[in-house]
């Protein structure tokens, strides 16, 4: 059957409201999320320490003191060799010049004396001159060394084996061949003639050092999430005081600066739109129904945020321990109004967005998947309360089992195990009994109706039923009848058997108000025989909206006021219609005089209680009950239903239709005990 079309304005608008919807979401639950753990006490070593006990919200590294990082770092650089390049041209260069501007020999020396300085250079050169700047710097421990890079080698060398310009200098009038003819020889400016020749290649040597500091540790331990730091009152020693310290360092270097702050925002709210994006995408693919219903998105998102809101709160302000919160709630409230893929849905998209945040995620997701599974599994059909009880307690269960399967895998002995974890799962469960008291807040405030609440209604002792069993019995036992045969089509098509068969008990308590002017309560008395064709038609009809009215004296839920409202559609009473018609033939008939207010069905629960309710109340006026006499009245009542244009608005197939003849047919066959024609004997 098609379902009903909106106009482009209001599907436009119902999109921009949905959007809108999944939008405050993701800002919510993103402005939720843990911002500043900036830690603000301060230990003090060999004092008590002031605060409440302290143990350790996420794993960190013990650092080592700034101290001891200094002193190894500074060894470190002692043991570090710099590279240097040799600049091969810068000798020839020199010694080119030097035996050029004094071609004509030295003034007051011998010829010999050019070959002798030049030998001298060639020495100085070939150990290497550096630049004063960095000779200094290096000269300050003699027991430096530095490689000398040539090629693809290098050879380390002692920085006393190296010259700077002035050493080069000042060694060239030691030496004694030379340092009688000083006074000659520095008019010479032979300083001219020394270079440094040793080239600090910067990008190998601040590499090479990168590499040492970065294999220097500077961590001497690690603690783990959820050990014991400190206690109140206790003294805070060397150790602990180290701890302290290095809880607040690793806690300040998780603080990042401002455009690192703005990229942690913008992957937050990537994240938290893709799931909520993704679970809306299931909603409108494969769950339509739940999509364009208010209350039924309302009540899912409400969910999923609220109990992201409240775990990123936990997180945030380090409040008690994440498993105390009941997430498994989650798919059985929304296991209870909707169904279990949905509520799988759900809850996978809450646990992914709380874990989000945590140290350990995927800890948490195993646990919190497995618990939202066993709620799912456990209450596959919700018929009393204390499903809910047994429900809490498999969760607690299946929790415990996960975290106990969890420690066994890492290696954890039994003598070592965590056992606070376990007492957090069983609180959870506790909590989880909370489900019983919260369902009914929950129907209240979203206007649902849960199966619990259906069979309460169900039960024959409430006023409004009893009432009818009393003043129109026949009506009474009419509801049951159809309750029965819509239960027994709603099971075999898939639908909801307990809210049609509740809605069958309550689709005609109008007829209360009038009963005698009803087939099923009359005993020879007919009250029509004095009423026009009109006025009865009136009458018939107003048991609609005198149904519709009780069920507001009685409170009873929207879903049931439905069927009270669609179980004739927008039909007509054609008893009296027909026969105003056969008497009036040429007088133009109003048509809405005989017309039921409607609406026709819009659910496959409604359909099928207008179907069970047609051919129930046929039935009792065939005049006799053979398979083919059923047959026949089955199959002419429901495709006229469907000729008539009863269930274009209703998502019901013709599939499920030709279903719904089988199973009357079948059951009327049974409550009217059909048997076998006997022969005769001829004689």
């Amino acid at each position: 059957m098609s379902k009903i079309k909106f106009s482009e304005d209001i599907t436009w608008r119902d999109l921009l409201i949905r959007v809108s919807l999944v939008i405050i979401s993701v800002v919510l639950i993103v402005w939720s999320m843990p911002r500043d753990s900036r830690i603000t006490f301060k230990a003090e070593q060999n004092k008590p320490w002031r605060y409440a006990d302290l143990r350790a919200p996420f794993d960190f590294p013990i650092y080592k003191s700034d101290a001891v990082v200094k002193a190894e770092r500074d060894s470190i650089m002692r043991e570090y060799e710099p590279y240097y390049g040799i600049d091969s041209e810068m000798e020839g260069k020199m010694i080119s010049k030097f035996t050029h501007d004094f071609a004509d020999g030295i003034p007051g020396l011998t010829p010999d004396f050019i070959s002798i300085i030049a030998n001298r250079l060639h020495h100085f050169y070939t150990q290497g001159i550096m630049n004063a700047q960095q000779y200094g710097e290096m000269m300050k421990d003699t027991t430096r060394m530095v490689r000398i890079v040539s090629g693809k080698q290098y050879t380390s060398e002692h920085i006393t084996d190296i010259y700077s310009p002035k050493s080069a200098y000042e060694e060239l009038f030691q030496d004694p061949v030379l340092s009688p003819h000083r006074a000659l020889l520095q008019r010479c400016n032979l300083n001219d003639y020394i270079a440094p020749n040793l080239v600090y290649e910067k990008e190998r040597s601040e590499s090479d050092l990168r590499d040492l500091q970065e294999d220097l540790p500077l961590a001497i331990g690690v603690v783990q999430r959820g050990q014991k730091i400190v206690d109140r009152g206790e003294i805070v020693d060397e150790k602990t005081y180290r701890i302290i310290e290095s809880f607040i360092k690793e806690s300040d270097r998780r603080q990042t600066d401002e455009s690192q702050f703005n990229t942690k925002l913008l992957g937050e709210a990537l994240l938290v739109l893709l799931l909520i994006g993704c679970f809306t995408l299931y909603l409108s693919l494969f769950r339509k129904d739940y999509f364009e219903r208010w209350r039924s998105i309302t009540m899912v998102y409400s969910m999923i945020v609220l109990f992201s809101v409240v775990a990123m709160q936990m997180v945030s302000h380090s409040i008690l321990h994440i498993y105390l919160l009941p997430f498994a709630m989650v798919p059985i409230f929304i296991r209870v109004f909707m169904d279990s893929r949905t509520a799988f849905m759900a809850h996978t998209t809450t646990v992914l967005i709380a874990a989000s945040v945590l140290q350990h995620p995927l800890d948490f997701i195993i646990i919190e998947e497995i618990a939202g599974l066993v709620a799912i599994f456990s209450l596959r059909e919700l018929s009393s309360r204390s499903q809910l009880f047994k429900t809490a307690i498999l969760v607690t269960l299946g929790t415990m089992a996960a975290n106990l399967a969890l420690d066994w895998k890492f290696g954890s002995a039994l003598t070592v195990i965590d056992y606070s974890e376990y007492n957090y799962l069983i609180v959870n469960g506790a909590l989880l009994f909370c489900s019983y008291p919260l369902l009914y807040l929950i129907e209240k405030l979203f206007g649902f109706t849960s199966n619990i609440t259906l069979i309460e209604l169900s039960d024959m002792n409430k006023d409004i039923l009893r009432r009818m069993s009393e003043v129109a019995p026949g009506t009474f036992q009419h509801s049951i009848q159809v309750g029965n045969l819509a239960a027994e089509i709603a099971n075999k098509i898939g639908a909801k058997a307990q809210l049609v068969r509740t809605g069958a008990l309550y689709h005609d308590i109008g007829k209360t108000q009038n009963p005698i002017y009803f087939t099923e309560n009359q005993s020879g008395v007919n009250p029509h025989e004095n009423l026009s064709y009109i006025d009865s038609a009136q009458v018939i009809i107003s048991h609609v909206t005198d149904g519709l009215k009780l069920a507001d004296k009685y409170n009873l839920p929207d879903v049931i006021k439905d069927f009270i409202a669609t179980h004739h559609g927008q039909g007509k009473a054609k008893y009296f219609y027909v026969k105003y018609k056969n008497e009036h033939p040429d007088e133009a008939v109003d048509d809405l005089l005989f017309t039921y207010p409607g609406p026709n069905p819009f659910t496959r629960e409604q359909a099928i209680l207008m179907m069970a309710d047609a051919v129930e109340a046929a039935s009792r006026s065939l005049p006799d009950y053979t398979e083919q006499t059923i047959r026949d009245l089955v199959n002419r009542i429901l495709d006229a239903q469907v000729s008539e244009g009863y269930f274009r608005e209703c998502p019901i197939t013709f599939r499920d239709i030709q279903y719904a003849k089988t199973v009357l047919i079948e059951k009327l066959k049974t409550i009217y005990h059909t048997r076998i024609s006997y022969p005769e004997l001829k004689s």
